[in-house]
């Protein structure tokens, strides 16, 4: 598996630990312009015990103008969802990184890949991209995992990280993402009822008060637009209820462990001419990578040698 292109792309994607290892504290840039005062070592530590971590006004009000104006020819008008689960006063939005090389700064954005390098290593992959704006009305979510397509017995370790990316302000009111905290870590005496077969065939349109998993233990991840929320791929949560006149706009990259296979199918979703123009990094989280020793190779040879030339 050894190749001029392919030695390339493994030093691009090689940390201090190696392929599969994760960053050191050294290799990581300063990161207190988005965290303040806290070290990224509290912020893990904060993360690890309730499973979700918000960080406000990442992104700047420009940056947010242009991810709208890019979005809005595949929102007005666009489909809603096709069921329960997806919503049916929902716009989702597949594929980000085939319409748009802006989502691919999100999806690389050094905070974002700090935490979850840090739980799922240097190999992983990028799981799904999307947008989901929730319209006026919009019914409450069943409540899920992100990580729930690797079916082990709860808990596990992680096998994904969910990045949420508040392009519009989200409230108590427009429908924020609703989380139980420190739930990656319980068993499943404690955990809600799962997302059944049932959420993806019912088509009813419901009232956004029709609420049959409400739980008194549940936070609303309120953030100003532009903040970003981290949370575990095991961390159960759900999209709120949108009771206010406005819709809700969100950008989720997901990603999981090197070895899983992702919920979107990259290679496919985003065109090889596309990915040429993406960076190394991105590249790697779209699948032209390795996962040590040698999973994920093409013909025996590293994938990243199909982008070269």
């Amino acid at each position: 598996m050894e190749s001029e292109t392919g030695e390339k792309h493994v030093a691009a994607l090689k940390g201090p630990q190696g392929l599969s290892g994760t960053r050191s504290d050294s290799t990581r840039g300063d990161m207190s312009v988005w965290l303040g005062d806290r070290s990224f070592a509290d912020c893990k530590a904060a993360f690890d015990m309730d499973g979700y971590l918000i960080i406000p006004n990442v992104l700047p009000p420009a940056k947010l103008t242009e991810i709208r104006s890019v979005l809005r020819p595949y929102i007005d008008g666009g489909h809603t969802g096709r069921n329960d689960f997806e919503g049916m006063r929902t716009n989702r939005v597949y594929a980000l990184l085939a319409k748009s090389p802006v989502f691919a700064e999100l999806v690389e954005h050094e905070l974002a890949l700090a935490f979850a390098e840090a739980d799922l290593g240097l190999s992983m992959l990028l799981s799904a991209c999307l947008a989901i704006n929730l319209h006026p009305d919009e019914s409450v979510q069943p409540w899920h995992t992100d990580d729930a397509h690797i079916e082990l017995p709860f808990p596990h370790l992680g096998m994904g990280v969910s990045t949420f990316w508040a392009i519009d302000e989200t409230t108590e009111e427009n429908g924020a993402t609703e989380i139980l905290p420190g739930s990656h870590l319980w068993g499943p005496d404690r955990i809600p009822r799962q997302v059944s077969e049932a959420d993806f065939i019912n088509r009813d349109i419901r009232d956004p008060d029709d609420d049959p998993g409400f739980r008194a233990d549940a936070i609303k991840a309120v953030m100003p637009a532009g903040s970003l929320m981290i949370a575990k791929g095991g961390v159960w949560h759900r999209g709120g209820a949108n009771r206010s006149g406005k819709p809700r706009l969100i950008i989720t990259p997901q990603y999981c462990a090197g070895w899983a296979r992702p919920l979107e199918n990259m290679m496919a979703a985003v065109p090889r001419e596309t990915a040429k123009a993406l960076s190394p990094r991105v590249q790697s989280l779209l699948g032209f990578s390795i996962h040590a020793p040698f999973m994920g190779y093409v013909d025996g040879m590293h994938p990243g040698r199909l982008l070269a030339g």
